[in-house]
This record gives structure tokens, C-alpha cells and sequence, in this order.
């Protein structure tokens, strides 16, 4: 054969080589427009679902104030459940029951309306925990606390509060005009209802043994004098409100969560 017959192959021509991999225009294969749509929507759905909402531990901080000390140690104490994480302090009055003309009589300043009154007792089912707060009446709590008490029968009935924590403030007025009593026969009524009492003890430290000044409170809860009615809390006496917002806070905090 002559040169140039065709039967050597060239050297600068490269021979064929078997391969697995795709060719470079498969590479470059559009995605079917039916693909692009789904991928697209999906992702827009996934970006459109918001995030779980955080769930707070409520703490429900029902009191009844006649002039006004019981309502500043509860603001107070809203201040430090606020000021546990995951946990709101939720606050309630209970309902009067002295006619309007009475409480003029008695020189009782106008409520706060702000906060609200408690409409019904079942509303206590939805608190994780619940602060009580109220004045003394001969070492005791006064009536329309009671009052308010005694219409939670249904609730005593079915043992709907049964193991929700709970715990006590007070106002009296003077040193020995129930400080201890008012919170201790307060008692009776979370008893009966199966809750559980938390007093504060003496977890606030130095602040219980100073004698520095006059200072409401004791182990089973935070405390204000009230004298006759002019004395109004000190920042001693608030502080240790606070302490036991967040202090009942971290209770219930280590109860309900896993």
C-alpha cells in the first residue's frame, strides 16, 4: 500500500476511550419545568411556616389590696417571675365585695384598672402556678380572699388544682398582727384542694436576718406592714416580693418542664 493509505493511525490522533461518566452536555440538561415548580413551592412553603411558638410557664398572681400594699408587693413580685426565662406572671384581683359607698367610708383609693379581676375561679386551671396575696383580718385572710376561695367548690369537686404549686403574701399591720398567722391558716385551703405549698424559707439570704430595719415577710412568704395605712413598703420590703416571683418561678419551672 502506498503512503498515506489510511492503515496506521495518525500519532496526534487520540484513541477512543471507553468511559462510565456522562457526557458534558448531559450535564447540562434543563430540569423540567414541572421539577423547577414543585422544588420552588416547596421551598416557599417551608420558608412561609413560622416557628414554633414559645410556650411560657404562667404564673397567676391573684390578690385582693384594699389601700394598695398587698397590689405593690404583687407588681413587684411580677417583676421577678418575669424575670425567670420561660416563665410570665399573670396578675388578678379578686372580686370586691364591699359596696362602692363602704370602701369611700373606709377612704379606700380607687383599683388599679390595668389589672383585672379574676371573672371565675376555673380560670385558675390554666396557671402553672399560682402567688396568693392578700391584707390580715384578725390573723387571717381577709374576706373577699376568702370569699373568692369559697367559690372554687367545683374545682375542690373534681381536684382540678390538685398538685399545682401555689404560695402566700401579706400585709398587716403591725409586727405581731399575723405576719406568720395569715400565711400558716391560709393553708387549709391549698390542703383541701391537694396543692402545694411553697414557702420561701429563708432563700433570700442575709435579707431575712437583717435587723437593720422594720421588714415585713417570713419564711412562708413575702410580707409588708402597713401601720395604719400611710406606711407604705420599703425597697427592703419589695425586694423580697421580687425574690419570691422568681423564686416560686423556678419551682414551678423545675415541676412542669421535663
Amino acid at each position: 500500500m502506498g503512503k498515506g493509505g489510511g492503515c496506521v493511525p495518525s500519532k496526534k490522533r487520540q484513541p477512543a476511550v471507553a468511559s462510565n461518566d456522562a457526557p458534558s452536555s448531559a450535564l447540562n440538561v434543563p430540569i423540567p419545568t414541572e421539577q423547577k415548580s414543585q422544588a420552588s413551592n416547596e421551598a416557599l412553603e417551608a420558608a412561609a411556616i413560622p416557628p414554633p411558638a414559645v410556650v411560657k410557664l404562667k404564673i397567676f398572681i391573684v390578690f385582693y389590696s384594699m389601700y394598695g400594699h398587698v397590689e405593690s408587693l404583687a407588681k413587684r413580685m411580677k417583676k421577678g417571675v418575669d424575670g425567670i426565662d420561660g416563665a410570665e406572671g399573670v396578675l388578678y384581683r379578686v372580686p370586691e365585695t364591699l359596696p362602692s359607698e363602704v370602701l369611700e367610708q373606709m377612704k379606700a383609693p380607687p383599683k388599679d384598672p390595668e389589672i383585672p379581676v379574676i371573672t371565675a375561679a376555673a380560670e385558675l386551671e390554666e396557671a402553672d402556678g399560682i402567688l396568693f396575696g392578700f391584707p390580715t383580718r384578725y390573723g387571717a385572710m381577709a374576706a373577699q380572699m376568702k370569699a373568692f376561695f369559697d367559690s372554687t367548690g367545683q374545682l375542690w369537686k373534681e381536684q382540678k388544682l390538685a398538685g399545682k404549686p401555689a404560695g402566700f403574701f401579706v400585709s398587716t399591720g403591725t409586727q405581731g398582727g399575723g405576719q406568720e398567722t395569715t400565711a400558716w391558716t391560709a393553708i387549709t385551703q391549698l390542703a383541701h384542694h391537694g396543692m402545694l405549698f411553697v414557702p420561701i424559707g429563708y432563700t433570700f439570704g442575709a435579707g431575712m436576718f437583717s435587723m437593720d430595719d422594720i421588714r415585713g415577710g417570713s419564711p412562708y412568704g413575702a410580707g409588708v406592714f402597713a401601720g395604719d395605712g400611710t406606711r407604705q413598703a420599703t425597697e427592703r420590703e419589695l425586694s423580697l416580693a421580687e425574690h419570691q416571683g422568681k423564686y416560686m418561678a423556678s419551682i414551678v419551672k423545675r415541676l412542669v418542664l421535663p
